[in-house]
């Protein structure tokens, strides 16, 4: 982790103080330490696998000491079952939460994160299946309900935005979805983005915050994630977004990006491969 590589998005004229110990232990600037302690909301994106990526949001975390974390990762019935004791208890916890059962990375990966504020609440911000089914049938604004019209899902992307999107859903799936299932996946993926930034909300009316989120890159990014969406409904947040990179490879925008190697895992392409 010490050989992290920092790619930050502004031009930086100096380097600051030394940074906190927490900080300083994942190479963090402190132009970006200094950042995330004055923000409302302190989104830290991830690619889910990577092992390194958890260890730089337990260390933002264990600096930062939200009031609140939203989490992706958890249903919001899950997340209500967490406690302090729960977390010392890893099996346990992951029993509560129905970790197996919800297709993530290996719950030891994201268990400093917990541990890292274990008495804060959690709010989880899963969409539920069912939830996901019906934005694939009928689109992201009837699965989100009354508040679709204020998170802006009646309203059609652009054109040229969705093709886009339809694009990154096709990459990300290997190149192997029907093209009749590509704008389905992007209702999806709004909902996502839209059920994250309601948790933030609701996270920060209850809390007061700061609140921190754990999420997917493509959930954090600037340009059409889970921002967007703060935005719209209170823009006066200040909001500041962490995106992790692999061999300095990550699609979209943020505040600063933080670089670590890419994880030692099986080309997941490989099953859609001609077979000899």
């Amino acid at each position: 982790m010490r050989n992290l590589t920092i790619l930050v998005c502004a031009v930086m004229a100096f380097w600051a103080a030394p940074l906190r110990a927490a900080f300083a232990a994942e190479d963090v600037p402190a132009e970006v330490a200094e950042q995330v302690l004055a923000a409302d909301v302190v989104i830290l994106g991830e690619v889910h696998d990577n092992p390194h990526h958890h260890q730089v949001q337990a260390a933002m975390v264990a600096e930062m000491q939200p009031k609140a974390i939203v989490w992706e990762m958890l249903t919001e019935e899950g997340a209500g079952r967490v406690n302090a004791t729960l977390i010392s208890e890893p099996d346990k916890l992951a029993a509560a939460v129905r970790w197996a059962e919800l297709g993530w990375p290996p719950l030891a990966m994201y268990l400093p994160i917990f541990r890292a504020t274990p008495d804060a609440p959690l709010y989880g911000a899963l969409v539920p299946r069912a939830a996901a089914r019906a934005a694939m049938e009928t689109g992201a604004a009837t699965a989100l309900g009354a508040d679709a019209a204020r998170y802006g899902l009646t309203v059609p992307l652009a054109p040229e935005e969705q093709a886009a999107r339809e694009a990154d859903q096709q990459i990300a799936h290997c190149n192997a979805l029907p093209e009749e299932m590509l704008p389905q996946m992007v209702a999806i993926q709004r909902l996502r983005d839209a059920v994250l930034a309601r948790a933030v909300l609701r996270a920060m009316r209850e809390t007061g915050g700061p609140v921190a989120v754990i999420t997917g890159n493509g959930h954090a990014r600037k340009d059409r994630g889970v921002p967007v969406y703060l935005a719209r409904l209170e823009p006066g947040l200040r909001v500041f977004v962490l995106g992790q990179s692999e061999d300095g490879r990550v699609d979209g925008g943020y505040d600063a990006v933080i670089d670590s190697p890419a994880a030692e895992r099986e080309d997941p392409c490989a099953a859609f491969a001609p077979q000899d």
